[in-house]
């Protein structure tokens, strides 16, 4: 019997979590991308790695809630299952460059949708494309990749909104459709080139040269937690004990999550929410 809790990630800086990046990308080191929509996402197996990492800093003997699929002593044939479960991150809302604006939150139908299974809130309003609840209502708005025309004003798309996010009281939100959703996510996408110098001169070490994108600083994502009944008191035992705010029913923290930390990137707020428990 497994009880079931939800995590918000809230970017503070620009985050990368990496995909192997071919030939036909060029020299870029791409970010994970949902299958679908092609936009980006964080693995469940990401995720996982940085609670047993900052649980081990606290009590390693709480990291073993988070291992799976380790052999039983004297029984080579059996695994052991992790005690909480991760799933993917996927993005609710994503910071959008839009001239005149300057700065909106886009999402789409496919987004929310899973934001409502997994939250399993049934008193959100239907929300459909080029919805939006801006400051002063518009017909089109102008992104660089063109016109988003044919608005519909709908304040109430703020139900759409995580609590306690630094986008709690937007002024400037948008629904587009699946279609739409990856261009427009590759129009937010933070991107950066790096390069190696040499140690003797200001000048690129032979080839050493680089692109990296990254999920923009404010973004918001969501991510399903299953864990084992007896084990849900014990993981907040765990969770407060290793420095995690306790806010009702919430648990928050500051965390690290994929690569590139020491130059900057992947600062985030992480919030628990245990449904039911």
């Amino acid at each position: 019997m497994y009880k079931k809790g939800y995590g918000i990630i809230e970017t503070q800086a620009p985050l990368h979590v990496g995909a192997s990046a071919g030939e036909e990308a060029g020299n870029l080191n791409l970010i994970f991308r949902d299958q679908f929509t092609q936009t980006g996402i964080i693995p469940g197996s990401s995720i996982r790695g940085r609670f047993r990492a900052d649980m081990r800093d606290f009590d390693k003997d709480f990291t073993r809630l988070f291992y799976g699929h380790e052999a039983i002593i004297n029984q080579p044939e059996k695994t052991t299952e992790s005690l909480i479960k991760f799933e993917y991150a996927s993005p609710i809302w994503l910071p959008v460059f839009c001239p005149g604006q300057p700065i909106v939150s886009v999402t789409c139908p496919r987004w929310l949708n899973r934001y409502q299974q997994i939250t399993g809130q049934t008193n959100l309003p239907e929300v459909s494309p080029h919805q939006v609840c801006l400051p002063q209502p518009r017909q089109t708005l102008f992104f660089n990749l063109g016109f988003l025309r044919n608005l519909t004003q709908k304040n109430s798309l703020i139900s759409w909104v995580p609590q306690n996010t630094l986008i709690s009281e937007p002024k400037s939100l948008v629904v587009v459709s699946d279609g739409e959703i990856s261009a427009i996510h590759d129009m937010g996408l933070y991107r950066q080139s790096r390069v190696k110098l040499k140690d003797d001169d200001k000048i690129v070490d032979g080839k050493a040269f680089f692109n990296v994108e990254a999920l923009p600083e404010g973004t918001i994502l969501i991510f399903p937690i299953a864990i084992k009944s007896k084990d849900v008191q014990e993981w907040k035992e765990g969770l407060q004990g290793s420095g995690w705010e306790v806010k009702e029913s919430n648990f928050s923290k500051e965390l690290y999550l994929g690569g590139l930390e020491s130059i900057g990137f992947g600062r985030c707020r992480v919030t628990i929410n245990f449904v039911g428990v």
